[in-house]
Order: structure tokens, then sequence, then C-alpha cells
């Protein structure tokens, strides 16, 4: 051995199992797309057969495998779809390693990722049992120490002294295999790991890694003296199926004497997992009557064993089907794939609508006895075909419908279909075949019941049709299956009696037209406007009367429908319009309930020259002077052409003076104009008659008088004003006189003015006492008032006198007095009149009167408001004259005289002494 060269001893257990194979820690991890390792190791034979399957690779996509292809850099390994590696051809691995590269690209977003295969061939301990290193060389040997399954390794040394080639090996470090779920004790040895350094100098061992100073920390552990390695703790393959460590061997200071070495430790599968179902209850569904063979559905179960090993291999089987009909085993499972077809036919969802399949998932390749297992319930409903056909539940039906209706049902169709209802396969479609090729029925489907509802489309007559005898087919709006043949009784008849009912009479030509000439004599038959019944197979009279006749010119036989003129037919009649008289008559029967039709008899009134014409305008005015202007006159006719015109206009003979005066000149058949004759012709109004003739046959002639004002005319042919007034038939006299009535007129209304100023001047200037026939008041004043006589005495009558006293009228506010009250002043000879107001403001007046007896506070009680309607009773005064003056003495009342003639009686009733 050279100096400076060591050798490391490596104690292992060898248990044959691949790396590889880790599916379900990368389902447990967070999907993220690449391998599941990025370097594989396997260990394998010397000798590789073509085909050989060496390992599987892992490639997570969290979009799925699917357009995944795997490659590789080596034209003697190859990966299937599934990841798994296998040989080309026969090979035979040399004592190194061989590895390559795997290649995953997704075809559709054309992303690669890598991961290394190092294959390892495993060799038997006891190739070299006793072997001892040569110089230059690395060697293995057992050591008496170990227990007798441990294998010697040596650390491999990868350079030889002079650095320049690689020195061969006896002996490569395989894998170290660790069962999972070992029960221990622990820490349990897995490896001792030595340096043939450690002769010289002290050595010092440690690993590094996940497991070892990496999460999860401390699954492994090393002693760093001896190097024996240990596993602290039960493994799970399920948590992490592989870890990769590296050796160290450093001396006590910390120097590296060795290089780095890699440990592959894989945990072996155990088979501690259940399969697991995705899903509890799968759906699934079939068509009745499917063939043996038919795909149902698909259930899966996931094991989190290895898939490689029969820990992992899950198999499928039916264990229970129910119902069992109408065969016990109804549907299969292929128990790899977990696909469940029909096995047996009869499937019929009238009989049986859902089967209940429990399915069991069972490891270890399916053996029950070793394996492990779980079930799941698939739920497998049978879906409806159309392999019933309608059929009809009775084979003959019956309706009747009255003539001269539709949209009524005049039969329900009932039917029997024991598909699915309301499915396209039970739902009912009724066509008729045969009976109706008018097409007067057609058949609706009631979307609930399913029923045929013949329905009269098109009114049906009685009289030319008293039944129908149908012919009905039904069927599925969805085809039949294949093989289904419809039914005898898909077929029906129906049976659809008319009723006669009262019809109401019709005209048969409504409008009818004819024509005549105006003027047709009272009496004359004119048509037979006749109505027809329908109803011939009832005996029924027809009555006629007239609905509408504007004129009341015709007259209708209310049995044969014979009309005939009730008056002379006139065209220029405001009734009729563009040459036609309308009426109308009605037609009833005397069916049960009676009806009645109507018609419209149109009259087409041929003209005749029965209008003569007349001349327009009626008046017109022109020069007194020929040849200034003329007048223009035109004929009008009610009749329509041959009878109008052109006209012949000529003026009379008779008088003479027309023809003397005035001439008259033809323009057109239907104008011609008026003029002087003579040279002057004296202002005024003239009658002018003009005959005229039309050109009927015979022609109809008419004398037409025109009203003519004759005026002078200035230079441009107008009349004066002057003029215009002499043309009125008033002569220079008459206008004078005129004029002298309007100014005597206008004279009188200045006179009576005058006069009312007057008269209005005097009423204002009159005194108190006046004549009562001037005096307005008392038919105003109200004296059927008269108090209460001897029993409404609680007032003082001397307060009526006039009061001696001055000082209270002296006191008062001016403007303020009431008009009975003692003037102011000196007193005259008798009281002043006030001044009276305007007969129209009388209520003025009386307001003002009563304003100034409210406002006085020494008015006495009662003054102007008394009731003297009542007078009491047991009056001790005989008379008013026996009334009590309040001043003593007799009134004097000789000063009346010198009041003047009105108060003359006065006077001589009081003045003239006392009587006898």
């Amino acid at each position: 051995m050279t100096a400076g060269s060591g050798v490391l001893l490596v104690l292992l257990s060898l248990s044959g199992a691949l790396r590889a194979h880790n599916g379900a820690l990368t389902a447990r991890e967070t999907c993220k797309a690449g391998f599941s390792e990025e370097d594989y190791t396997a260990l394998i034979s010397e000798n590789i057969l073509e085909g050989e399957r060496l390992l599987k690779v892992t490639f997570s996509s969290c979009l799925g495998t699917k357009g995944m292809r795997y490659e590789t850099n080596s034209v003697d390994f190859k990966v299937e779809a599934d990841g798994t590696v296998f040989a080309t051809r026969e090979l035979q691995i040399p004592s190194e390693q061989v590895a390559f590269t795997v290649t995953a690209w997704d075809r559709q977003t054309a992303e690669r990722w890598d991961a290394v295969v190092r294959l390892l061939v495993a060799q038997p301990s006891s190739t070299h049992p006793a072997r001892k290193p040569e110089k230059g060389k690395q060697s293995a040997a057992l050591d008496a120490s170990q227990p007798p399954n441990d294998m010697l390794l040596p650390w491999p040394q990868h350079q030889s002294a002079n650095g320049l080639r690689r020195q061969k090996r006896d002996w490569v470090i395989p894998p170290i295999n660790v069962p999972e779920n070992s029960r221990g004790p622990f820490p349990q040895q897995l490896v001792r790991i030595r340096s043939d350094k450690d002769n010289d100098i002290p050595i010092r061992y440690s690993i590094t890694g996940v497991g070892a100073d990496q999460p999860p920390m401390e699954v492994f552990s090393i002693d760093s003296m001896s190097g024996r390695m240990y596993v602290t703790r039960p493994m799970d393959r399920e948590e992490r199926a592989s870890y990769h460590l590296r050796a160290h061997a450093v001396d006590m200071n910390g120097n590296k004497v060795e290089n780095p070495i890699d440990l592959y430790i894989y945990v072996i599968d155990m088979n501690d997992n259940r399969p697991e179902f995705i899903n509890q209850v799968y759906n699934g569904s079939v068509d009745e009557g499917s063939k043996p063979g038919t795909y149902v559905m698909t259930v899966t179960a996931n094991d989190a064993d290895d898939s490689t090993t029969a820990n992992g291999m899950v198999r499928y089987r039916i264990v229970t089907q129910t119902p069992q009909s109408p065969s016990q085993s109804m549907f299969t499972i292929n128990s790899e794939t977990g696909d469940v077809v029909t096995v047996a036919a009869g499937l019929d969802r009238e009989k049986v609508q859902q089967y209940t399949v429990i399915i069991q998932a069972t490891d270890m390749e399916g053996n029950l006895n070793y394996g492990l297992s779980n079930t799941a319930t698939a739920i497998i409903t049978v879906t409806d075909v159309n392999d019933n056909p309608p059929e009809f539940t009775a084979s003959t039906y019956a309706g009747e419908v009255p003539e001269n209706q539709v949209e009524v049902v005049v039969a329900n169709l009932t039917v029997m279909d024991r598909d699915q209802p309301h499915s396209p396969n039970w739902n009912a479609f009724y066509r008729i075949i045969s009976g109706d090729p008018s097409g007067h029925f057609s058949i609706r489907t009631d979307p609930v019941t399913n029923e045929g509802m013949v329905t009269v489309v098109k009114a049906v007559d009685y009289e030319l049709n008293r039944a129908f005898m149908l012919t009905v087919m039904v069927s599925n709006q969805a085809p039949l299956a294949s093989g289904i043949q419809m039914s005898f009784q898909s077929t029906a008849g129906v049976t659809i009696s008319v009723m006669d009912i009262n019809e109401a009479p019709y005209f048969p030509s409504n409008h009818k037209l004819i024509r005549l000439e105006e003027g047709v004599p009272t009496g004359t038959v004119l048509t037979t406007f006749s109505a027809v019944d329908p109803d011939r197979f009832m005996q029924q009279a027809v009555r006629y009367s007239k609905l509408s006749d504007p004129a009341n010119w015709l007259h209708i036989n209310a049995t044969n429908g014979q009309i005939t003129t009730a008056a002379v037919l006139d065209r220029e009649s405001l009734y009729i319009k563009n040459n036609v008289y309308e009426a109308t008559f009605l037609a009833a029967d005397n069916g049960i309930p009676p009806a009645s039709g109507t018609g419209t008899l149109q009259i087409y009134l041929i003209d005749i020259n029965d209008n003569a014409p007349e001349l327009l305008p009626k008046e017109a005015q022109i020069c007194e002077k020929p040849g200034l202007n003329a007048i223009n006159i035109t004929a009008a006719d009610a009749d329509v052409d041959p009878n109008i015109g052109p006209y012949v206009f000529e003026l009379p003979f008779v008088p003479a003076a027309v023809r003397k005066n005035w001439t008259i000149s033809r323009l057109n058949g239907d104008y011609a104009q008026l003029s002087l004759r003579t040279l002057y012709l004296e202002a005024g109004v003239y009658d002018v008659p003009i005959v005229v003739t039309d050109s009927g046959n015979p022609p109809l002639s008419n004398t037409s008088v025109i009203k003519v004002k004759v005026c002078p005319c200035d230079e441009n042919g107008d009349c004066t004003t002057v003029g215009a007034v002499a043309a009125a038939g008033l002569g220079t006299s008459a206008i004078v006189a005129i004029l002298v009535c309007i100014v005597i007129l206008l004279t009188m209304v200045l006179l009576f003015v005058v006069w009312m100023k007057r008269r209005e001047k005097e009423r204002h200037t009159k005194q108190l006492l006046i004549d009562p026939e001037d005096d307005v008041r008392d038919n105003i004043l109200k004296y059927d008032e008269e108090g209460g006589g001897e029993e409404d005495q609680d007032y003082d009558l001397s307060q009526l006198q006039q009061p001696e006293a001055m000082e209270h009228v002296l006191s008062k506010a001016p403007g303020v007095r009431r008009v009975d009250e003692r003037p102011v002043g000196a007193e005259p000879q008798y009281p002043v009149r006030p001044v009276v107001p305007h007969p129209g403001d009388i209520g003025d007046f009386i307001s003002e009167g009563l304003r100034a007896a409210d406002n006085d506070p020494t008015a006495p009680p009662y003054d102007s408001l008394l009731v003297f309607d009542y007078e009491g009773s047991g009056s001790t005064a005989g008379s008013v004259s026996s009334l009590n003056s309040s001043s003593s003495g007799d009134q004097d009342y000789d000063y009346l005289n010198d009041w003047g003639p009105r108060f003359k009686k006065l006077a001589d009733m009081y003045g003239g002494g006392e009587e006898d």
C-alpha cells in the first residue's frame, strides 16, 4: 500500500430493493413540475437481458402526465411512457457504475426536465473473501468483529498518486436499504465507516445531508470515533423513500484526510397502507337494453405503498349487487383498471331503475389472505330509452261539435306509455292519418296528462258533413329504439258528430247593385232582394224588413223581398253619393232562437234633365257709360252631362226696354257677358231678365233676373262714392232730406241732455217736503213694523220732538249728523230739506243715515230700528190725535201757506182752525 493512501471499510446490509420507486412522497408535496429525484440510483446484476426493466423514474406535473414524453442520451436504455427504464439489448455491465440522462419534455409547451440515472452492479460479499490490498489498488476484507452479514468496503480513491488516471477498484459502495416500520431497538446500526489512515492518526467521522444535519434532523447518527452509523427511529417510506448522505473523515485538527463519499439509503416498503378510493360513492349510468360489454363507469383506488411492488398493486372485484335481477351478475369490473362494464343482458328501466354495487379494492395484487382491502359504493342508474311505443287506452273514441264553431275540443284521447314520464321517450305526438281531407281538425297534446285534444280549427257545416270518421296515430317525440316496432294499439278511430244549429239567412248577392233613371213614379217595382236560409233540413220562413232607408224612398215586401219605390227618387238629393243611393235590409227566420242576416242594396240613379239652369251672380255693378266694363255671368245646373251645357243666353223681348238698354254676348258654352247698349243710362238699380237654356233632351229654360247697379265711374272704371249712393236708387233731394233728418236728430239729443242736467240740478236743490210723487223714499221705506203698542213703552215719547237744547248738536264732530236733527244756527221757518242723493245712490243714502244713527250717542233708543208691526192690546188712546204732546200749547201750522201750492192741502188741514 502506498504512503498517504487510505482505506474505508463500510459495513452494510444488502436487501436487493430498488431506490427509484418513490411515488407516494411526491404526491404529498406541493405541486411542482419536475422529477421526484435529481439523481436516481439502482442496484442491478452484472448481466442484463434485453427488455429487462431496471427502475422507474417518477415525473410530477400539475397538468398531469398526458402529453409527456421521455428520452435518454443512451442507445442501450429507453424509458416507457410510465417512466420505466428498460434495456434495449443484452448488456454486461462493468464493475463501474453506468450513468445516463433521462429527459422529460412537454410536447405542448416544449419545456424539458433532466434527471441522472446511475446503475450500480451489486457483487456478493464472498467474491473476494480475504483479499488484501495491493499497492496502488483498493481492497476490501471482512472485519471479524462485525456480524457475519457485514461487508467491508474500501474508501474509494478516485485518483492515482500522479493524478493522471483513475485507479481500478475492487468494490463500489451499494445503496443502504432500511426497512420501514422497524420495531428497533433504536438506535440501530446500519454501517461502519473506517479509513485505513486511522492506523496512523486519530480520525473523526461525520455525516451530512437530509436526515443528519438537515431536516428532518438526527434521523441518522454516527459515532465519530468508531465510524458506526445508526438509524435512530422507525422509517416511513410514505414520508420519505430515500436519503442521500455524505461521509466525512478529518483529523483531530479538522483537516480533511479523505474525500467525502456518497451514501444512498433507501427505505424498504412494507404493506402498511390500505387502498383508498377517491370517492366513497360513484355514480354511473347505462342505457336499458345495453348489450354485454357496455362500459358503465370507472372506479379508482390509490395505495400509498410502492406501486412497483405487490404492496401497492391494487386489484378490484365486485362484492355484492342489489337488486339481483334479472341476473345476480349484471356487471363485472376490470381488476386492474377499475372499469365497470355490463356482463349480462336484460337491463330494463321499467323493471329495475337503479343498481347498487359494492366494489372492493385489495393490494398485494388482490391476495385476500395477505393484502389490505377497502370498499366503495357504485350507484348505477338505468337510463330510459324509447323501447315502449305509446298505446291508446281504447280502440275508438267519440265526440260531437256544433257547426260553425272553431277552437272547440270535441274529444280527449288517452294513451299509456311505460317510458319515463315527461321525457322525449314519453311525450306523445298525435296526427290524423285519414278521415279529414279538408283539415277541419287538429290534435294538440296536453303537456301534463299527455292526452290528445281533438280540436276544431276550421268550421264544419252540418248541411255538408253530418259526421266525420277519423283515424288517429300516436307516436313519441323521440324515435323508437332500434329493433322496437310500433304497436297495433298506437292507432285508434275517432267518430265526430256534427250538431245542426239555426244559421242566419244570408243574401247571395251582397252588395246588390241596380241601375235606373231618377224620377221613376211611386210604386215602381225595382227588384227582388231575397235571402237564402242555409238550414235546408229545417222548415223555416224568412221575413224581410228595412234597417236603413235614409230618404224613405223604398218599400220591401215582408214575404218575398220585392222592393218598390215609396217616393220619387231624385239623383240631386243630399242622400245620393256618387249617383248611388244605399239601403240596408234585414232577413230573419223563425227558428229557435231566431237568426237574421243583413243585405245592402245599392241603386245607381241615371240622370234625367229635370233641373233648369240658373245664372250667377244674382247682383252686379256696371258703369253708366258703355264700353268701360261689362258683367260676366255663368250658368249652373244641378244635372250632369249631357243635361247641362253648352247653354244658350238671350234677353227677352218683353219688356222692350231690356233689349233697348242691354245686350248679351256668349263667351263659351258656360259663360256670357252682359253690357250696356245705350250711350248713357241713369244711375240706379235695374232688374235685367236673362233667359238661359241647357242642352238636355228635352232642353229646359229658366229666366233669371240679375240686379244691376248702374253708377258713375272714374277714369279707371270704378264707381265713385257719390255714384255708389246714387246707384242705390236715391236722388239728390232724397240725400238732402236724409242729411236734414240727421241734423234734427242730433239737435233733439242735445236738448234732451240739457234738460236732464237741469232736472238733476233741481233734484239737488229741492227742500225736504216735496211732492210724494217726486219723493222716492216712500218706495224704499218699510212701514209694516209698528212696534208693540201699549206694551212697548220703555222709552220717552218726548224724545220724538226736537230737543230744545243745542249743546249736544254743537258738540258733535263735523260730518256725523242725522237728517232729522235740528240744524245748527238760526232756525228757518221750516226744516231745511237735506240734499237727496241721485236716484241711483239710494243705497248709499240709506247707509249714510244708518251710519249717522249708529254713531250718535244722544239718539233716543229704538230711533231707527223700531218694529211697528205689533201694537199690543188695551191702548188707552182712542186715536192718534189723542196722543199728548210733550210740548205745551198748540202747534201753529200757518206757515204752511207760505210753502207753495204743494203744501196747500196740509195748510187747509192744520192751519184753517178747528173743525166743527
